[in-house]
C-alpha cells in the first residue's frame, strides 16, 4: 500500500483552499436538507432561511443561509455561507457536527443515525480536503488528461449529496492508498474459492474459466493453480476471485475465516497488472492492458447513500441483464444504427456465499466477495472520437476555468447542449418508451464520445442494479431473461429491477439521468455561462418532442411513459442517511420536462 505522508492531513486543513471545501460540505448540506423538507425552518422576509437551534450551554443559537428556488426541479441554491448567530454575535458556522447537533430537534432525524451521519460529514470534509490539496499540489490541466486520468482527477462531482466522499471504513492512510484523486496503482488479489460456495455468471458470449485465463495469462493462471495442487486441492474443483487489496485484509480474512481454515477458501496472490480505481471507487481500470475489462469489487464501505458491496443476486444478473440489453440495441436499427449507442456489458460475475448456520453473521459475508468484470471502453471508441466522464462536464481547472470552455466558446453553449442533449438524452428516451427499459442513467454511469468537443454518442454502463422495468409493459417481454429476485434480508430497499409500478420505472430515469446528471449541467451552464435554466430545459423538451414527433407509433407508449407529468419522484439522498432505510424515501418535486 502507498504509504502517505504523515502530515498530509493537516497540510490540507491548514491549505489555502480549505475554506471552501468546507463551505461546499455546508452548502450541499442545507440545500438537500432545506430540499427534502428534512430541516425545520422559518422563512424571513427578506429570503434568508433560520434554522433555531440550541447550545450546548442552553443559549438560543440560529443559522441563517441565504437560498433561492433553481427552475430546474425546484432545487435549492444557498448563495452565500452559512451564518451562525447568538448571544455574541454573527460569524460565519465552521462546525458541520456542531449545526447538526445544535439544531438536532428541528430536524427530521433517529437520535442515533444522525451521529452516524455528522461523522459522515466530518470523514467527507477530511477526504476531500485531502483530494483538493493533493489536485493542486500536483497540478496539470483536466483537458489535456486521458479518459482514464479524468476518472481520477474530476474530484468536484455529485454536487447533492452532502456526504459525497464519506468512504466509511476507509482511514485516511486508506483513502490516500486507494481513493482514485490520489492515482496509486492497486494490484486486486487473486483467491480460489470452492465451486460449492460459489457462483459465477457469465456472459452467452464468453466461456467462464477460459475468461478467467485469458485475464491473467497462462503463465500466471498456472502459477496459481499449481498453489491449489500444493494445498492438496484439485483445481476443477475451484472458481477463481479476485479481491481488492482492502477488502481483503479489513473483511475477509475474518469474515471468512472458516472457509479459509476447512480449505475452501485459498489466497494465491496479485494480480500482475496494475490497475487505477476509477470515480466509483470499486471500479478498477487496468492501465497495464488498457483493453482489459474493467474490474469491479466489492469494498464493504459506505459512501453517499450506500454501501459499496455487490451483492450476489445483482452479480447473478450482470451477464444476463447485459446480454438482454445488447440484444435489444442490436435488433433495433435506431439505437444501434442512428444513435450507434455503446453498451459496455457486463461479461462475468463471481459471488462467494459461504454457509451460515443460523444465519447471525451472514451480513457479514453477504456481497462481501463479489466482482463484476465490465467490458473495456477502448475497442469501441473510432478514429478521431475522444471520451470523457459525464462528470467532466461541470468540471473546472484549477484556474476556475470550465473544462468544456473551449468547446462552448466555438460552437455557442446553445449549439454544444442541443447536440448535447440529441446524442444523450434520445437513446434514453426510445429504451424507456419503445422497449419500456429505464436505465440509473446518472454521471458516473455515461460517457461521452466526441470530436474535438462536438458531442458525437454516448457510452452506458452499470446495469447489475441500474436498469428498471415492468414486465407486462416491455414492448418483446420474451427476450428478457429470469433474473434473480432481491432477497428479504437485503438492506437497500432502492435495490430492485422489476415492479408494476410504472411511476418508478419513468422515474428512475428521471431522477437519475434529468434530475442528477441534466440538472447539474443546466445549473452549471446558468452559473457560468448564463444561460436561463428555463432556456437549458427549453432546449431539452424541444429535443424530446422531435423524437416523439419521429415515432408516431409509439404515442400510446409516450402516454404510458409520462415524461411531461407536472411531478416526479425523486430520491430524498440526505434523507437516507437520517432515518431507518425501511421504505423508499422519495419526494415529489416539479418536473422542468413538463413545460414552462
Amino acid at each position: 500500500m502507498r504509504q502517505m505522508e504523515p502530515d498530509l492531513v493537516q497540510r490540507a486543513l491548514r491549505a489555502p483552499g480549505f475554506p471552501e471545501v468546507r463551505r461546499r460540505v455546508f452548502r450541499q448540506l442545507l440545500e438537500s436538507l432545506l430540499y427534502e423538507n428534512a430541516v425545520r425552518a422559518h422563512e424571513n422576509d427578506d429570503g434568508r432561511s433560520v434554522v433555531a437551534a440550541v447550545s450546548d450551554e442552553g443559549e438560543p443559537v440560529r443559522y441563517v443561509v441565504t437560498a433561492r428556488r433553481r427552475f430546474g426541479f425546484g432545487r435549492v441554491a444557498v448563495t452565500g455561507p452559512v451564518l451562525r448567530t447568538d448571544s455574541g454575535g454573527i460569524a460565519e458556522a465552521e462546525s458541520l457536527s456542531g449545526f447538526l447537533g445544535e439544531a438536532r430537534a428541528a430536524l427530521d432525524a433517529d437520535p442515533e443515525l444522525l451521529t452516524r451521519f455528522a461523522r459522515e460529514l466530518e470523514e467527507t470534509l477530511v477526504k476531500d480536503a485531502a483530494a483538493q490539496y493533493v489536485r493542486v499540489r500536483r497540478g496539470g490541466r483536466l483537458a489535456d488528461a486521458s479518459y482514464d486520468e479524468l476518472e481520477g482527477r474530476i474530484t468536484d462531482g455529485h454536487r447533492y449529496h452532502p456526504t459525497f466522499k464519506s468512504r466509511m471504513g476507509f482511514d485516511a492512510a486508506d483513502n490516500y492508498a486507494y481513493g482514485p484523486e490520489f492515482a496509486h496503482p492497486v494490484h486486486p488479489l487473486w483467491i480460489a474459492a470452492h465451486n460449492e460456495i460459489s457462483e459465477v455468471s457469465t456472459s452467452s458470449t464468453l466461456s467462464g474459466q477460459d475468461f478467467v485465463r485469458g485475464q491473467l495469462g497462462a503463465t500466471k493462471t498456472e502459477h496459481f493453480l499449481d498453489i491449489l495442487r500444493e494445498a492438496g486441492a484439485e483445481p476443477a474443483d475451484f472458481t477463481l476471485v479476485p479481491v481488492h487489496p482492502w477488502q481483503w485484509r479489513e473483511q475477509v480474512a475474518t469474515a471468512f475465516a472458516e472457509p479459509l481454515r476447512q480449505g475452501s477458501l485459498h489466497l494465491l496472490g496479485p494480480d500482475p497488472d496494475e490497475f487505477l480505481p476509477q470515480q466509483s471507487i470499486r471500479t478498477m481500470a487496468c492501465v497495464t492492458t488498457p483493453h482489459r475489462p474493467y474490474l469491479k469489487l466489492a469494498l464493504s464501505i459506505v459512501n453517499t447513500s450506500t454501501s459499496r458491496v455487490l451483492a450476489p443476486h445483482t452479480v447473478r444478473n450482470a451477464a444476463p441483464i447485459s446480454d438482454w440489453l445488447r440484444d435489444v440495441v442490436e435488433s433495433d436499427p435506431f439505437l444501434r444504427d442512428d444513435c450507434r449507442v455503446v453498451l459496455l456489458g457486463e461479461v462475468q460475475g463471481s459471488a462467494v456465499v459461504p454457509d451460515q448456520p443460523g444465519g447471525l453473521l451472514r451480513e457479514d459475508t453477504y456481497g462481501v466477495l463479489s466482482c463484476i468484470w465490465r467490458e473495456s471502453l477502448y475497442p469501441h471508441v473510432e478514429p478521431g472520437e475522444n471520451a470523457v466522464p459525464f462528470t467532466g462536464l461541470t468540471a473546472r481547472e484549477l484556474d476556475g476555468t470550465p473544462m468544456i470552455e473551449h468547446w462552448v466558446r466555438k460552437q455557442g453553449v446553445i449549439g454544444w447542449l442541443d447536440r448535447l442533449v440529441e446524442v444523450s438524452v434520445v437513446p434514453l428516451l426510445h429504451l424507456l418508451c419503445r422497449h419500456g427499459i429505464a436505465l440509473e442513467s446518472h454521471a458516473q454511469n455515461m460517457v461521452l464520445l466526441h470530436r474535438g468537443g462536438v458531442p458525437e454518442r454516448v457510452v452506458l454502463r452499470d446495469f447489475h442494479d441500474g436498469v428498471r422495468f415492468s414486465r407486462a409493459h416491455l414492448a418483446e417481454p420474451d427476450r428478457c431473461p429470469e433474473l434473480a429476485g432481491t432477497p428479504a434480508h437485503h438492506g437497500n430497499r432502492n435495490s430492485f429491477v422489476e415492479t408494476d409500478d410504472l411511476d418508478l420505472v419513468t422515474d428512475f430515469l428521471l431522477d437519475a439521468f434529468f434530475f442528477i446528471n441534466l440538472g447539474e449541467l443546466s445549473i452549471f451552464l446558468a452559473d457560468t455561462y448564463g444561460l436561463a435554466e428555463r432556456e437549458f430545459w427549453k432546449v431539452v423538451r424541444a429535443r424530446v418532442a422531435a423524437y416523439q414527433e419521429a415515432f408516431p407509433e409509439l404515442t400510446g407508449r409516450f402516454t404510458l411513459f409520462d415524461l411531461a407529468k407536472p411531478t416526479i419522484a425523486v430520491e430524498r439522498l440526505t434523507t437516507r442517511r437520517l432515518l431507518p432505510d425501511t421504505e423508499l424515501r422519495l419526494h415529489s418535486v416539479p418536473n422542468p420536462l413538463a413545460g414552462p
